[in-house]
C-alpha cells in the first residue's frame, strides 16, 4: 500500500528561472516562447524541445531537472522505504517517528501493508499486533516505582519490546521534497519491479506537469 497526498509542483517563477537558465550557456533566451503570469504558464514549444533535447544528451546536459522540485506526503510500508532511502541525492524528508511515538495511538490492521497476505499470514499479523498493543499498554501506564521491584522490566525494556517486534509492513508516513532529475531516475529504474508500491509511485509521477521531461526514454 501507498497513499500520496498534498503533491506541491514547481510554481511558474521556478518554471520560468528554470528555463532562463537552460538557455544560459548558447546565451539564447531571445528564443524562449514560453509564457508566465502571476499563478498560471504555458511552456512554449521551443523551450520544451531544448529540454527534451537536453535530456537525451545525458545527465551532464539536463542538470536543469534539479531546478524543478516536488513535495509529496508519503505514507507507506517501511519495507517500501529501505528501498527508496537508496535515493539520497536531492531528496529530503521529515518523517512521523517510530523511535519517540510508537506508542502514540494503538495499533491497528490498517496500520500495516496487509493486501496480500493469506488467512494464516493475516492471523499471525493480528497476533503481533494485539502484543504491540499489549506492549503499549505497559508502557503508557508504566509506574516509575516499578522499578523497585525485583525483576520487573523497566520502561525503556517495554519500549524496546515494540521496536524491535514492529514489521517492515507498518505503514510510515513522510512529508519528501524531490526534483525532476530525481524523479526521472526513479521512474526508470524502478520500470517493472515486483513492489506495487513502485507502480503506483510510477503511475503518480506521470500526473506531474510536464511530466514527459521525466518519463520520455533515455
Amino acid at each position: 500500500m501507498i497513499k500520496l497526498e498534498n503533491t506541491v509542483t514547481p510554481s511558474p517563477e521556478q518554471w520560468q528561472a528554470t528555463i532562463r537558465g537552460t538557455r544560459n550557456p548558447m546565451n539564447s533566451w531571445g528564443k524562449s516562447d514560453s509564457q508566465f503570469w502571476p499563478g498560471h504558464m504555458r511552456i512554449g514549444e521551443n523551450d520544451l524541445d531544448l529540454m527534451k533535447r537536453l535530456i537525451k544528451a545525458g545527465t551532464d546536459h539536463s542538470k536543469f531537472m534539479r531546478f524543478l522540485p516536488v513535495m509529496v506526503d508519503i505514507t507507506a510500508p517501511l519495507y517500501w522505504y529501505k528501498e527508496f532511502d537508496t535515493y539520497k541525492v536531492g531528496t529530503v524528508a521529515n518523517s512521523c517517528s517510530t523511535m519517540h511515538k510508537i506508542q502514540a495511538k494503538e495499533f491497528a490492521l490498517d496500520d500495516f501493508s496487509c493486501e496480500h497476505l493469506d488467512i494464516r499470514t493475516k492471523s499471525l499479523l493480528e497476533e503481533i499486533i494485539k502484543a504491540l498493543n499489549d506492549y503499549r499498554k505497559l508502557y503508557i501506564e508504566y509506574n516509575p516505582d516499578d522499578f523497585e521491584i525485583k525483576g520487573c522490566p523497566s520502561k525503556k525494556d517495554i519500549w524496546w519490546q515494540m521496536i524491535q517486534l514492529l514489521p517492515s509492513s507498518y505503514n510510515q508516513k513522510r512529508t519528501v521534497m524531490l526534483n525532476y532529475a530525481v524523479l526521472r531516475n526513479i521512474y526508470h529504474a524502478r520500470a517493472g519491479h515486483k513492489l506495487d508500491e513502485w507502480q503506483q509511485f510510477r503511475e503518480w509521477i506521470e500526473t506531474l506537469p510536464y511530466s514527459e521531461l521525466i518519463t520520455m526514454e533515455r
